[in-house]
């Protein structure tokens, strides 16, 4: 079933419902091997890959394009799903990719924010709770600067595309905490 997401925007940014025509242009950045293996996936192998990512993960789930405003590209995605550790609480986790052109630029972070306003502010959510690997230092920087609470490191507990098995680090936002940070210009 396709769930429709609201457009978002920030000041470099259009965050927007992705589409079946994006393909290209998610492959051009993920096909990149150090894109999606420090998220846990692996790089894609073909634009039809991309197109069934497309259709059958981002379509489906509450997932933007993040588009550069400059050149009305398509640079990543940044989405909200289930937090498989918080059943029946009003609670979503929080994920991201972005091509590797547009790294250390401040766009995850700007993407994130914006994404973080939506899901306590529209959505509702009492929690938003996010996870990474300790390699993923780029993520844990957003995470950072996002205002994210460390929770701990659960052991062996991420199987990755290629069956190894590494660490999850995770991290969450209460709401309380959320309206602080907004409070004091954080967010």
């Amino acid at each position: 079933m396709k769930i429709k997401v609201p457009t978002l925007e920030t000041e470099r940014l259009i965050l927007r419902m992705w589409r079946k025509k994006d393909a290209p242009a998610l492959y051009e950045y993920a096909k990149n091997p150090n894109v999606g293996p420090n998220a846990g996936w692996k790089p894609h192998a073909s634009v039809y890959e991309s197109k069934m990512i497309i259709s059958q993960l981002f379509l489906t789930n509450m997932c933007w394009a993040i588009v550069d405003k400059e050149s009305s590209k398509v640079i990543g995605s940044i989405g909200l799903e289930e937090d498989a550790f918080r059943p029946g609480v009003k609670s979503k986790e929080l994920g991201y990719s972005l091509s590797e052109d547009h790294w250390k630029k401040g766009i995850m972070t700007e993407a994130a924010k914006r994404v973080i306003r939506y899901a306590f502010e529209d959505l509702e959510l009492d929690i938003l709770m996010i996870k990474t690997g300790d390699a993923n230092i780029r993520s844990q920087r957003v995470i950072e600067k996002c205002g994210f609470t460390y929770e701990g490191t659960l052991r062996r507990a991420y199987l990755l595309y290629d069956r190894s098995i590494r660490e999850v680090r995770c991290h969450s936002m209460l709401k309380e905490e959320y309206e602080k940070l907004r409070e004091d210009g954080v967010l």
